[in-house]
């Protein structure tokens, strides 16, 4: 017997399809039904039922049905738990955390109410730490105190004024919040989207901020661990502008291959090498792309791919992430490629997604792509493709990987929000910008590693210079940069 549901949100829930309820079927409903899959089930009620008003009977008529799509549910959750175990057995020491067989994204209303619920939850869970928030349907009644309050930021306008005006939303209503002097420059970069924190004083129907709080991550001591791990990106394997020489050059290196005695003895303390996307260079991702392949089929661009990461040392495991030119759904966050191109790898090549969690004998590395990078270098003047490490610092300021929804990085509405930065790592990996920059925020280390296709024709039009042939080596707490390219 479930008794996890409301008899009032069913009745909701059904009247959000155009349908009512009798009250005997709600009870029905209840009994038969797992709270976590009730909203799959009316959903699929409403499409088997002609009356307006729903009745016992018409549930009792569908109750096999359900029982049926419970069991598929259930065996498919078994499955994904196989598969999330599968993961973490990969390989002794390698924890990973990511989407990939965990997607149950279908795009509805419920779904993206949910997803920006969880992105709620988990941000105010932060800043909470840290404030203590006075919900904002209760402002009204502290006009001239001092108040703290948590919301998602829906707009930012600057006023003729010179002051800033931030409408910040939380559970129970909206408030305007002003921004003036030093506050307004902050209160203008802001993304919308991104959920804050402000201390301010009521004053009628708006507070006056004297501070705006980000979720950002707490200092802690850069890791140190006696291995050494290599961080590289945007391969773009098929490209007509792949850089093979270069390739060849930091392969014969980590196969030991090196005159000089420091880079020679750093290879081999390479234990892991990470790919944060972009692994090929994909079909009909930008106009007229067929003009800069040198292969045109997709599965022959992956085929290629594992050629070249097969020439890697077999005692090197290689994590291999994805992005927006790869054969995967464009929305983030992204699962591990298909099983028909992984099985195009040798077994030292373990497969996630974009982005992921892993974890390498202690070390936490979050590996995310960047293709948010875009909407923020874009969005604040202050930052540049040239050191794109600086708006990382700015996804870890706002604890999330894609603050703005509905920009250049396409999100699909996941009922957890998988892009908050829930867990602070030791490294977050990026790429996608095509330049090599690396930094250090509050203990975390941050590596945007560059590319291995030099400039198309395409990254011309769009005035992308890139930095190719860079690569970045962690060992004991420090970046060494390798160059393979003048």
């Amino acid at each position: 017997m479930h008794q996890g549901v409301d008899n009032k949100l069913i009745v909701a829930k059904f009247a959000m399809h155009g349908y009512n309820i009798h009250p005997s079927a709600v009870e029905i409903l209840k009994k038969n039904v797992n709270p976590q899959n009730i909203d799959f089930v009316i959903s699929h009620i409403c499409k088997l039922v002609n009356s307006f008003i729903i009745t016992p009977d018409d549930i009792v008529s569908v109750l096999d049905t359900i029982k049926e799509f419970e069991k598929k549910v259930r065996d498919a959750e078994k499955k994904t738990k196989t598969k999330v175990e599968e993961v973490y057995k990969h390989s002794e020491g390698i924890k990973i955390r990511d989407i990939t067989g965990r997607s149950s994204c279908e795009g509805s209303i419920e779904d993206f109410v949910a997803y920006f619920n969880s992105r709620f939850e988990k941000l105010s869970k932060i800043l909470r730490k840290r404030i203590r928030p006075t919900p904002i349907s209760a402002l009204h009644r502290l006009n001239g105190e001092q108040v703290e309050v948590v919301g998602i930021v829906n707009s930012v306008r600057e006023t003729q004024n010179n002051s800033a005006i931030i409408e910040l939303e939380d559970k129970t209503g909206i408030v305007n919040v002003v921004a003036t002097d030093r506050l307004k420059d902050q209160a203008l970069e802001l993304l919308g989207d991104e959920v804050i924190g402000v201390i301010g004083t009521v004053r009628g129907r708006n507070i006056i901020a004297d501070r705006i709080i980000f979720p950002d991550v707490p200092m802690k001591d850069r890791a140190k661990f006696d291995f050494g791990v290599v961080f590289i990106s945007d391969t773009h394997f098929g490209s007509k502008e792949f850089l093979q020489k270069e390739w060849n050059m930091f392969i014969n290196w980590l196969n030991g291959e090196c005159e000089e005695k420091k880079v020679a003895e750093l290879a081999e303390k390479v234990r892991y090498v990470i790919v944060a996307g972009d692994i090929v260079d994909g079909v009909g991702i930008y106009p007229d792309q067929e003009k800069d392949l040198a292969i045109l089929d997709i599965y022959k661009q992956y085929e290629f791919a594992a050629e070249q990461l097969d020439r890697i040392p077999e005692n090197i495991k290689i994590i291999l992430s994805v992005g927006n030119h790869d054969a995967i759904r464009q929305a983030e966050p992204q699962p591990a490629l298909p099983k028909e191109y992984r099985d195009l790898f040798s077994k030292n090549v373990i497969h996630v997604g974009n982005p992921a969690y892993v974890e390498l004998n202690g070390l936490k590395v979050l590996i995310y792509h960047g293709r948010s990078l875009d909407d923020i270098i874009t969005r604040i003047p202050r930052l540049s493709y040239d050191r794109p490490h600086e708006a990382m610092i700015e996804l870890l300021k706002r604890r999330h990987l894609s603050p703005r929804y509905g920009e250049r990085s396409p999100i699909a509405p996941e009922k957890e929000d998988l892009l908050v930065i829930d867990e602070v790592p030791d490294i977050l990996h990026c790429g996608h910008v095509h330049t090599y920059s690396v930094g250090v925020y509050r203990g975390v280390i941050l590596i945007n590693s560059s590319t291995w296709q030099s400039q198309t024709e395409f990254q011309k039009k769009v005035n992308l210079n890139p930095m190719p042939g860079n690569v970045a080596v962690y060992y004991n707490g420090g970046i060494a940069r390798l160059r393979f390219c003048n």
